[in-house]
């Protein structure tokens, strides 16, 4: 079987690669992930799923691998990693009774002969009205400074909302596995055929 590497650190990303049992080794791509001047979030994610493929097949032939960047959207603005408590308290505080779009960029690259899939996957996070100190509190239990938005929905970020809205639960973390699942089929790689 080629090797099947995902061109990402995040451990969030490793962890729902995990979960379909597939062999896999992962890479960072050490590349700039700015938006260009003029680059919308779409966009932006598309070239960066792209991009981190592309990095990592410069070294690694006959490989297929896997590049997904995202961005979290509230009323067209991106909402970055907070990075520290008081960004956390007021990106939730924003978020509150509102609607944020996560759209993920995902990639599946043949560096055999470097053609690639691409799709962009949409999934939406309807808040509840937060209080402050929900908030305060969430964020204390929780410790959601290296992620947009400022959650973690695969623990207690999931009493923040009133619903969510998509077709793969796993692209809001980051990874949207019915894709992928679709590009490796593609491929003809499944985790329910035998090796």
């Amino acid at each position: 079987m080629r090797d099947i590497i995902l061109a990402s650190s995040s451990p969030y990303r490793r962890a729902i690669l995990n979960k379909i049992g597939i062999a896999y080794h992962s890479i960072s791509p050490q590349i700039c992930e700015k938006a260009d001047q003029g680059e919308n979030a779409v966009a932006l994610v598309m070239r960066l799923a792209l991009l981190k493929a592309q990095k990592i097949a410069e070294t690694h032939h006959n490989s297929l691998i896997i590049g997904s960047d995202q961005v979290a959207l509230l009323e067209g603005n991106i909402l970055c990693k907070p990075l520290s408590v008081a960004k956390a308290e007021q990106q939730l505080l924003l978020c509150s009774g509102k609607i944020v779009s996560f759209h993920t960029g995902l990639c599946l690259l043949d560096s055999a002969d470097n053609s690639y899939q691409l799709e962009q996957v949409v999934f939406k996070v309807h808040f509840r009205v937060l209080s402050s100190a929900e908030i305060t509190r969430y964020i204390a239990l929780e410790q959601p400074l290296d992620c947009a938005g400022s959650f973690k929905v695969e623990g207690l970020g999931i009493s923040l909302f009133e619903r969510l809205e998509g077709d793969d639960f796993n692209s809001l973390i980051g990874l949207p596995l019915i894709r992928l699942l679709a590009m490796l089929r593609q491929m003809g790689i499944s985790p329910l055929n035998n090796h």
